[in-house]
């Protein structure tokens, strides 16, 4: 089965937004794998606008899951990782305005950067993941910096499933097939949700893990939390 893990960011947008501690972040992700959820994400960034890099450190003694940490591999960013030792990390190219992540990585192009933070994560015991639009050049290039997995970036598939268009699916499964050839796990994540989430699963070979936040929070304050963490497990059987 495909592992669900939950990204908690919009619960510590909603948290901040009163400046106190409701809804509490460390229980919310307490509750997440006890509904369920394979693992808790966390996307912390510079200005700290939603996860703190506090609630990171926090959350190392809370996820008896996987515990993944998604960011952009500035220094701050690695020695947060470097003191929390998740389960894994995944580096996305961030800009640090950026409202949310909106690009993979150019694998290549940055080649020299990326393999030399892999190894230094991998020297940590550390898993990494890359994420990378459904590019085989990019998936190409993950595989030769080191990584263990890519993450592809979902929403142009998403964007195109919504208004009908199911062939948007070829490019990853194409991705994702060569990923299986050169031995890259695979994992997935923006903008999947209820709506899109069977298919895509369906059709993508050897998806070890998706990474679900905005949709399933959104669909949590209809269908509430529990509910809908166990809609996105039975349909990623």
């Amino acid at each position: 089965m495909t592992k669900l893990s939950v990204n908690i960011n919009k619960i510590a947008t909603l948290r901040n937004s009163r400046g106190g501690d409701v809804p509490n972040l460390l229980q919310v992700a307490k509750d997440v794998q006890k509904f369920g959820a394979e693992g808790v994400t966390v996307h912390p960034r510079p200005d700290e606008r939603h996860i703190r890099y506090q609630d990171a450190r926090d959350l190392v003694n809370v996820v008896y899951t996987e515990y993944n940490i998604e960011g952009n591999p500035m220094d701050d960013f690695l020695k947060l990782v470097y003191e929390c030792k998740p389960t894994q990390v995944t580096l996305v190219p961030d800009a640090v305005d950026a409202l949310t992540s909106n690009a993979g990585w150019d694998t290549v192009k940055h080649k020299d950067f990326l393999k030399e933070v892999i190894q230094e994560c991998r020297q940590q015991g550390i898993r990494t993941s890359i994420f990378v639009d459904p590019v085989l050049k990019m998936v190409e290039g993950a595989k030769e910096v080191g990584a263990d997995r890519i993450e592809l970036y979902t929403e142009e598939f998403a964007r195109q499933y919504g208004l009908g268009n199911e062939g948007a699916i070829v490019p990853y499964v194409k991705a994702a097939e060569l990923a299986v050839d050169l031995n890259l796990g695979i994992n997935a994540g923006h903008d999947l949700s209820l709506d899109n989430i069977k298919f895509f699963k369906d059709n993508i070979p050897n998806l070890l893990e998706v990474s679900i936040g905005h949709a399933l929070i959104a669909e949590s304050i209809y269908l509430g939390l529990e509910n809908v963490v166990n809609m996105y497990i039975r349909k990623l059987q």
